[in-house]
């Protein structure tokens, strides 16, 4: 590679996202930013409230790493178990492939779903919002083959993929002017470059383009059955990179979810940038169940790095750790790219990694995991505190989401 893009390949890296991140904290700490001052000597007070709702909701403190999975089973219907005698004729390999087929497409379709927005599952009689009701609506639709060429369940395709529109996408997700879902365009034209990514990397994907072929590309990759969990990240951004809308762009080179602040420091090129990855990183996370179905080990999984998304962000502004410098903060309608939350999701990756060691000695469990303490964990009581605090359970910053960042 060229100069620049080794540079640029650095941003991929869980250590340069984690670097910036700390640059942005740094500089908190040091002579300020624009729009969040921040208040460390709050950090033990959420960590006793976090390990407070980890041992609640995990009192064995078994908890599992931070997964897309967790949320099929909404509502305490077991429909991650449901899908086993349903693949009872697949090999154990053919197994994971479809869970892979199953979670990648979920995960791209977990964007922000609005206040409003509800899925009603028959069979259950339930009615499910954000993450949880997007899960469940997702599954549904692998399961009716809606991903597939053939129309095969739990199956996902490049050809099925590109056969999708929005008539499709709302009839799944129970759209209509009653029920409106945020980012709806936004989430077809993800799912049609997905399909696309397919085609284009039959070295991942196989001769098939078939999106369960991701399992086959990772073991590729491992030795003795062992794969560093920065390689599950850096395969995905090469081979699914092409698949996120046009961001910023260096050198004609399109960055993805990589944005700019001041404080970022760095050199050269990518000086300014932080990188964040979260989607991607999301579904890293993600594949760790269908990857330890195959019989593939996942190491040193701290490295990849916290998830700047608004629950964890919520929570530290909800609990008073970020303080908003003036009111502009709290209005709504923020870009994605805004200085306010680049700033905002820079401060939440650098904080979990503070509040880490903290919750390890309030839960006595020092080898609680970064992707533990996520799930145990901070995304639920950001989610408890928004609710205990709004009552809509929504986030206390505001953004325009176009269906492909949060």
């Amino acid at each position: 590679m060229s100069a620049p893009a080794d540079a640029l390949a650095e941003l991929d890296l869980p250590h340069t996202i984690r670097a910036r991140c700390r640059n942005v904290l740094a500089t908190s700490l040091v002579v300020g930013l624009n729009h969040f001052s921040v208040e460390l000597d709050k950090l033990p007070e959420v960590a006793r409230r976090v390990a407070e709702v980890t041992r609640r909701r995990y009192p064995a403190l078994d908890i599992p790493p931070h997964s897309r999975f967790g949320h099929f089973d909404a509502g305490g219907v077991a429909r991650l178990a449901a899908l086993e005698p349903e693949m009872a004729d697949r090999d154990v390999m053919e197994r994971a492939r479809a869970l892979i087929d199953v979670v990648v497409t979920s995960v791209l379709l977990d964007a922000g779903a609005g206040m409003a927005w509800r899925y009603r599952e028959a069979a259950s009689g339930l009615s499910l919002a954000r993450s949880e009701g997007l899960a469940v609506a997702s599954l549904a639709w692998a399961k009716s083959g809606g991903f597939s060429s053939r129309r095969e369940p739990y199956h996902v395709d490049a050809e099925g993929l590109l056969a999708i529109d929005d008539d499709a996408l709302e009839r799944a997700f129970q759209v209509d002017a009653a029920n409106p879902l945020v980012g709806v365009a936004g989430r077809v034209h993800l799912l049609r470059a997905l399909g696309t990514a397919l085609r284009a990397r039959p070295d991942v994907f196989g001769p098939d383009a078939r999106l369960g072929a991701l399992l086959d590309y990772l073991w590729a990759q491992s030795r003795d059955a062992q794969l560093p969990a920065q390689g599950i990240l850096l395969s995905l951004l090469s081979a699914l990179g092409s698949i996120w809308p046009g961001r910023l762009q260096v050198q004609g080179h399109t960055l993805g979810d990589v944005w700019q602040h001041p404080a970022a420091g760095g050199e050269g090129v990518t000086a300014g940038l932080v990188p964040f990855h979260k989607l991607s990183q999301w579904l890293s996370y993600s594949l760790l169940y269908p990857l330890a179905q195959s019989g593939l080990t996942i190491t040193d999984l701290d490295a990849l790095t916290g998830l700047a998304e608004y629950r964890n962000g919520g929570l530290f502004v909800d609990a008073g750790v970020l303080v908003p410098k003036h009111g502009e903060v709290l209005k709504g309608g923020h870009e994605v790219s805004s200085q306010i939350i680049v700033e905002w999701r820079a401060l939440t990756v650098a904080l979990l990694d503070e509040l880490l060691p903290l919750v390890r000695t309030e839960l006595n469990k020092p080898d609680l995991t970064l992707a533990a303490l996520l799930e145990g964990g901070t995304w639920a009581t950001g989610r408890e505190l928004a609710q205990a605090l709004r009552g809509d359970g929504g986030s206390p910053i505001r953004l325009r989401s176009d269906g492909t960042v949060f």
